[in-house]
């Protein structure tokens, strides 16, 4: 399957490190003129090296920064955005604790990158896309989206649900305009520092019975996701939206 994507500008977000990472970089390998932003500029720099990528580090959840970033990008690219890939989320360090041990402020730290900053970004990107009469909007989501989650905090699973209802309701309201929104929910991922130790305390025992209730026997790869997110913003899903696809291996 030979998917190009030459000359559509591609905005990618959380493009530092794992899922981000690689889908910022096989948008470029396939063409597309790519901008990525995420908090470390180191890491940022890393996925940009040896290609066209144009990156920006900040704060997503800061007040208008979600919205003003999609404005930059549109002025640098000189058009509206065709692939929207609304990545970056994550339980921004959190842990496991009881309901009634969870500040208030934690709970709105992970619903604000991981809900609130994609709205932002998707109200920002869409006026250019209704314009061009085209565009695709690709979240990602979370198995915890669609069943319980198992890092256990609260926050994170509420969010992830809440980000598979915008998908759902930007999908009904913008495919008029002939705006595709779909997301991938992937499944149990080690490809960052809170999912490795996740894995890594499950311990022998608990490993094995996370494998075994995957149907191909295996954790998945951010190469897994990456793959997803250009099948969905390709003309190849161009007769889907609204649906969320999960990668998961068969769990």
């Amino acid at each position: 399957m030979n998917i190009r994507f030459d000359g559509v500008v591609v905005a990618v977000t959380g493009a530092g490190h794992g899922f981000g990472q690689l889908v910022a970089r096989d948008f470029a390998a396939m063409g597309a003129r790519v901008f990525g932003c995420d908090l470390s500029a180191d890491e940022l720099a890393e996925t940009a090296r040896g290609t066209s990528i144009q990156t920006e580090a900040f704060d997503l959840t800061a007040a208008g920064a979600a919205r003003g970033w999609i404005a930059r990008v549109e002025a640098a690219a000189g058009g509206p955005i065709g692939v929207l890939v609304a990545n970056a989320g994550g339980v921004r360090g959190q842990v496991m604790r009881p309901v009634e041990d969870v500040p208030e402020e934690d709970w709105h730290g992970i619903f604000d990158i991981n809900l609130h900053a994609c709205f932002n970004l998707c109200a920002a990107a869409v006026p250019g896309m209704k314009k061009a009469g085209r565009g695709k909007i690709v979240t990602i989501s979370s198995g915890a989206g669609i069943q319980r989650s198992l890092t256990g905090i609260q926050a994170y699973c509420s969010a992830k649900h809440g980000l598979v209802g915008l998908t759902r309701q930007l999908a009904s309201e913008l495919g008029q305009y002939g705006i595709n929104v779909n997301s991938v929910a992937p499944g149990f991922i080690p490809s960052n520092p809170a999912s490795i130790a996740q894995f890594a305390s499950y311990g022998a025992e608990g490993q094995k019975r996370l494998l075994d209730s995957i149907a191909l026997r295996r954790v998945g790869e951010a190469q897994d996701i990456a793959d997803a997110v250009t099948f969905l913003a390709s003309d190849k899903a161009k007769w889907i939206s609204g649906q969320i696809l999960s990668v998961d291996g068969g769990k």
